[in-house]
């Protein structure tokens, strides 16, 4: 794993070269609705489950390119590998071991891509890296607005989920699979979705309760089209969701949910349309991006926020 180190108080996790912190937190705070962490005084405060052990950290900038870890509330794990984990899972969430060099190169040469790489320089695709969450937030987020699926996933997350509080403030840990694999879709009834949205969560939490979808199957899988198609085999898993699942979890930089809204639109702005593209026109202007087109569509997305 890249570069870290720890003291008596901190872990210290080296950034690497095309990383800043402050363009990734603007990200983070998109939608004050968000529920799986705090930001606050220029800080992200969230728990991190890792080897069932649960760490409460903030985690805050060194010149704007590294991080510092700080444990609260007494979590701090006893056992390095632990610390290595948390330090893992936070490299992951950050997309940290990417080396965007080649996307940039790319970008910086593509009209389409040029003004959101100026905008954006330093952001990375900030991940969901737990499946059931992200299949969850793909599921809740399906044809609605985004404020919506933030206040669907809140609504979720505060009647299913375990916290930890300190000092006054509460943080969420999403609910697990094993946990919504027991319930009804009567049990749901009272966050506003749809009935079938919430079948499609349970059923996700039952197959990964068996084994029959895990993380780990679907990163082992020959290639990147037959992890797409693993996933839309689901019951309530269309091509939108794999990918952005693709995208957001498992890392794939050629995932490209190309139905998507905030794509098309921010497209259309881009280049000043009057009129939507067409699913051909933006298969024609990826072309230039073959093998990046996660990130292509993340920077673009940032264009319309």
């Amino acid at each position: 794993m890249g570069t870290w180190k720890e003291d008596k108080h901190h872990l210290l996790i080296e950034g690497p070269d095309i990383f800043d912190f402050q363009v990734n937190l603007d990200y983070l705070q998109r939608d004050s609705n968000e529920c799986m962490y705090v930001v606050e005084n220029e800080m992200i405060t969230r728990v991190i489950e890792i080897n069932h052990i649960r760490t409460l950290v903030r985690i805050k900038a060194v010149d704007n390119n590294d991080l510092a870890v700080e444990f609260l509330a007494n979590t701090r794990p006893e056992l390095v590998e632990d610390r290595e984990e948390v330090v893992r899972y936070i490299k992951e969430w950050f997309d940290l071991d990417k080396d965007l060099r080649p996307f940039y190169e790319i970008g910086c040469r593509d009209p389409l891509l040029e003004q959101s790489i100026e905008k954006c320089d330093g952001l990375r695709i900030i991940g969901l890296p737990d499946l059931f969450e992200a299949l969850c937030w793909g599921i809740l987020g399906q044809q609605i607005n985004l404020t919506f699926a933030y206040t669907l996933k809140r609504q979720f997350v505060e009647q299913f989920g375990e916290f930890i509080q300190h000092k006054g403030q509460t943080y969420w840990i999403f609910p697990s699979f094993e946990k919504i694999s027991a319930l009804t879709v009567e049990d749901l009834a009272d966050i506003k979705m749809t009935k079938r949205k919430s079948e499609y969560i349970i059923d996700v939490a039952k197959l990964m309760k068996s084994g029959d979808l895990t993380k780990e199957k679907l990163l082992h899988m020959a290639d990147f089209k037959q992890a797409e198609q693993e996933l839309i085999r689901i019951r309530g898993i269309g091509p939108w969701t794999a990918n952005y699942v693709l995208m957001r979890c498992l890392r794939y930089p050629a995932a490209f949910p190309i139905d998507d809204v905030g794509l098309i639109n921010a497209i259309k702005h881009v280049k000043g349309m009057d009129r939507k593209p067409t699913k051909k026109e933006i298969r024609n202007l990826a072309l230039k991006w073959s093998g990046w087109e996660s990130y292509a569509t993340f920077y673009l997305w940032r264009m319309l926020y």
